[in-house]
């Protein structure tokens, strides 16, 4: 059986600054018509940086949406037609000064594909060297260097809510494992 919904049509609610709405309406696989809201969004990139003392470079920021400051791996949004090896490193270098030597594609996570239509590419970062930290006009953050075992206490505590960041972390977890044989 093939799980897939075709598009019957579909009708923009709301255009913003980052993301759009839409409404369409779907057939489903029994031939009903249903609605689905999608939010579109252009995608982003978060950075697993790790440097030589096996430290995970982090920011923490207040995020409105939540009402609480998160601590996150360095991350952004794709600019329009940007390329998200392109765009990593510049999150990275923008938001901790950091150029990595060394940096991997670790594939993509989606945030939440009920509603989102949010492609995160995520990438793996080592070798690195510090520069100046510029972060966009308006981006307030702080950038910490978390013990890789403590962020992963850290992970098993709860204390890491983001999912961006917890995809992160597993896929470099997984390709730190299989470095070490």
């Amino acid at each position: 059986m093939e799980l897939r919904e075709e598009k019957v049509s579909g009708q923009t609610v709301y255009e913003g600054v980052i993301v759009n709405v839409r409404l369409d309406k779907a057939r489903l696989l029994d031939g009903r018509i249903t609605n689905r809201e999608v939010v579109e969004h252009p995608g982003g990139v978060a950075v697993f940086a790790m440097d030589d003392e096996d430290r995970v470079i982090m920011v923490r920021q207040f995020r409105y949406p939540m009402g609480e400051v998160v601590l996150e791996l360095p991350a952004g949004k794709l600019e329009p037609g940007e390329d998200p090896r392109d765009s990593g490193l510049r999150e990275l270098a923008e938001e901790t000064g950091l150029e990595p030597r060394t940096f991997l594609s670790m594939g993509c996570s989606y945030s939440s594909p009920g509603i989102l239509a949010e492609k995160i590419h995520l990438y793996f970062a080592k070798d690195l060297v510090q520069g100046h930290v510029h972060p966009d006009d308006g981006e307030f953050l702080e950038v910490i260097r978390v013990p890789y075992d403590q962020l992963m206490d850290m992970v098993a505590q709860g204390e890491i809510k983001d999912g961006k960041t917890l995809a992160g972390i597993l896929k470099a977890s997984l390709l730190l494992k299989e470095s070490k044989g």
